[in-house]
């Protein structure tokens, strides 16, 4: 069933949500089903066993319910703090998949549900950089194929500090806050940004990012250490805990700033935007709140002029719902992607929608079909799926 009848529409109501892990950036995809057969997908940025935990805590709100009061059920599941607080990256997921499914209900693409296309296009960024950022002839090889590429990239998320430079037994997901690098050691983090916009040259942009671990001194004398390769901005150098250290960077930095890969809610952006702690703000739809979430984050943000770019390391479903949201808000930029990564290591990734995901330009057309346009591939999608997780459980 491609959509209901204007009749049908008022008796559709929620019977069931689910969710699996798929592999690559360990996201979970959800699926919201109905009485009349149709059903969206969303992406949650959680693992399966925790989006599942979380999705018995919502079901009571949901199931019954009409699935196009999407604005509603949004802030119904956003609201909840008692027994446990609401977890945005499953309300993230049910949220997207909801949106999936009012364009099935009324026939129409995600974008024209929300304010018509402001652009047919969205112009994403390539994320990885040389193997041996210290050595010109792997940056000039990594370069030329970058120069190369067949989805003509035009925006490289490439540089920054890789602790790895500094520390050989650095890792990210076992260290602490607030790290701090010395003048000597920043010295070494320059030469390998100077040698990427060396072998770039000047016809590619850069963008160059952290993960929310460094400390002020440090943030700012990256900020020093990385003016002349004149990036469009740095990401995420410090945690979003301290609004009062970010007003400080943002004044010692002549290097525009972003951050908001793992902000929740207008809520969490407001300090930062209307404080004007920020160049740009990087919401995450699987993260921040999906699409009605995000929206909200947008609409501040264009109060005060602030551009929007999307954080993405998700599956094509990620990708095709960061395209009508990038349609769809007026003062959005670009969008991260890893499908082309994922292409080579989890060809299943790009598999498991019958249309191919196509990028021309560093440019991902918007889809057209009603929902996010996916036509999921079961056999494909099986094969995604993390070992041990139940297919819709």
């Amino acid at each position: 069933m491609d959509s209901l009848t204007q009749s049908d529409i008022n008796r559709v109501c929620i019977t069931d949500i689910k969710a699996m892990q798929i592999q690559g950036a360990g996201q979970t995809l959800v699926k919201v089903e109905t009485d009349s057969g149709l059903y969206g997908i969303g992406e949650a940025g959680a693992s399966g066993p925790v989006v599942r935990a979380n999705i018995q805590v919502l079901k009571p709100l949901l199931i019954g319910a009409d699935p196009l009061a999407i604005d509603r059920l949004f802030n119904t599941m956003i609201s909840q703090m008692h027994t446990y607080r609401a977890h945005i990256p499953t309300v993230s997921g049910i949220d997207i998949a909801l949106w999936d499914l009012a364009g099935k209900i009324l026939n129409r693409p995600v974008c024209e549900l929300l304010t018509g296309k402001y652009r047919d296009r969205i112009a994403i960024y390539y994320t990885g950089g040389p193997q041996n950022p210290f050595d010109r002839t792997s940056c000039h090889e990594w370069a030329q194929k970058m120069k190369e590429h067949p989805e003509g990239y035009k925006v490289f998320k490439c540089g920054g500090i890789d602790p790895a430079w500094i520390y050989p037994r650095f890792e990210l997901n076992k260290a602490p806050m607030s790290n701090t690098l010395s003048p000597a050691q920043l010295r070494i983090v320059r030469k390998a940004n100077e040698n990427i916009r060396e072998a770039l040259g000047f016809d590619f942009d850069i963008i160059v990012s952290g993960h929310g671990e460094w400390d002020l001194p440090t943030a700012i004398g990256f900020s020093h250490a990385v003016e002349a390769i004149e990036p469009i901005w740095i990401e995420d150098m410090l945690p979003t805990w301290y609004i009062d250290s970010w007003k400080q960077y943002k004044q010692a930095s002549r290097v525009p700033l972003i951050t908001g890969e793992k902000m929740e809610l207008v809520r969490e952006f407001r300090p930062f935007i209307v404080s004007g702690a920020l160049d740009a703000i990087h919401p995450d739809l699987c993260f921040s709140g999906g699409i009605t979430g995000c929206r909200q984050i947008a609409q501040l943000a264009e109060l005060y002029y602030l551009p929007v770019a999307l954080h993405n390391v998700g599956s094509i479903v990620q990708n095709l719902a960061n395209a009508h949201f990038g349609a769809s808000v007026r003062n959005f930029t670009m969008s991260e992607t890893r499908m082309y990564t994922y292409a080579a290591s989890l060809p299943q990734l790009k598999e498991m929608n019958e249309e191919e995901l196509r990028v021309v330009d560093g440019q991902l057309r918007v889809p057209t079909k009603p929902g996010l346009g996916l036509t999921l591939n079961a056999q494909a999608l099986r094969r995604c799926l993390v070992d041990g997780e139940p297919y819709w459980d």
